[in-house]
């Protein structure tokens, strides 16, 4: 087998069984649930979905008919065939780490198969630069990523604005946003969706701001809370998550802001290159 093909891991597989499906806030969760426990999921019986899910059994049972299924028992075969499907590791998949960053080139594709409908991306710019301010809130392990984000944002938008602090002050800092004249919010909602993300979402539409959210899938707690979502798989088969899909998202949706405003992108930019070499910033 050729080192860059890509098998579609089992979660994938089993996400595209909610594809272009509505599902409601319940189903969402079982859904959820089922991505999370993708590789056992053909093997649990509804009780035990349910359990996991935190929701009812006879939910469970309405959620595989809204998946076009006569019952769990159906959705349950489906899930057998759908996590059986490709699961023989190849001879040369190598060790641990080699699969783990093979995996990552498999999130990446699959992302670039997502950016296809380039006009979602170009109405998420349009949206996001015009925000004035641009809040960007990142908590917990997707504080990094919201200011990696923010950095390179602020180059090209007057005013963006990193939320990473949890607790009453965030509340705050979001109100004051909107009264400033924010109309959207980009949020990073990342596993294992923080509590305070989501109050913070809430609290973000309360105030009457759009809410995009860069999340690891779209089945993800976030999307309950997000008039956009813009799904990006997390690495997990390292003992902490991978994050270089989200990464490479977040700096597209930056190219889609660039795009939205090429005029005051260029200006902004070469001002700041006339202050960089005027402060000798750097080295090359």
């Amino acid at each position: 087998m050729n080192e860059s093909a890509v098998v579609a891991a089992p979660t994938d597989r089993v996400l595209d069984l909610f594809h272009g499906v509505r599902l409601t806030p319940t189903q969402r969760r079982i859904a959820h649930c089922l991505v999370q426990h993708a590789g056992a999921a053909g093997y649990l019986s509804a009780a035990e979905v349910a359990e996991l899910a935190g929701v009812s059994q006879p939910s469970v049972t309405r959620f595989a008919m809204a998946l076009g299924h006569d019952g769990y028992p159906a959705l349950r075969r489906r899930l057998r065939e759908l996590t059986a499907a490709g699961t023989a590791d190849p001879v040369d998949a190598g060790n641990p780490l080699q699969r783990a960053v093979r995996a990552e080139m498999g999130n990446l594709d699959r992302l670039a198969g997502q950016l296809a409908d380039h006009d979602r991306l170009a109405e998420v710019g349009t949206l996001l630069a015009g925000s004035r301010p641009l809040p960007v809130l990142g908590l917990r392990a997707a504080a990094p990523l919201a200011a990696y984000f923010a950095y390179f944002a602020a180059k090209v938008h007057p005013d963006v604005r990193v939320l990473d602090d949890a607790g009453s002050l965030l509340t705050d800092r979001l109100e004051q946003a909107a009264a400033a004249g924010a109309t959207a919010l980009l949020a990073f909602v990342l596993p294992r969706y923080p509590r305070e993300t989501l109050d913070a979402l809430r609290e973000a539409r309360a105030a009457g701001l759009t809410v995009v959210a860069i999340t690891d899938s779209p089945v993800s707690p976030a999307t309950e809370h997000a008039e956009v979502v813009l799904p990006a798989a997390v690495g997990t088969d390292l003992v902490f998550d991978l994050h270089t899909a989200p990464m490479t998202l977040a700096m597209v949706v930056l190219q889609a802001i660039c795009d939205a405003a090429p005029a005051d992108t260029q200006a902004r930019l070469e001002a700041f290159e006339s202050s960089a070499a005027r402060r000798q910033l750097f080295l090359g």
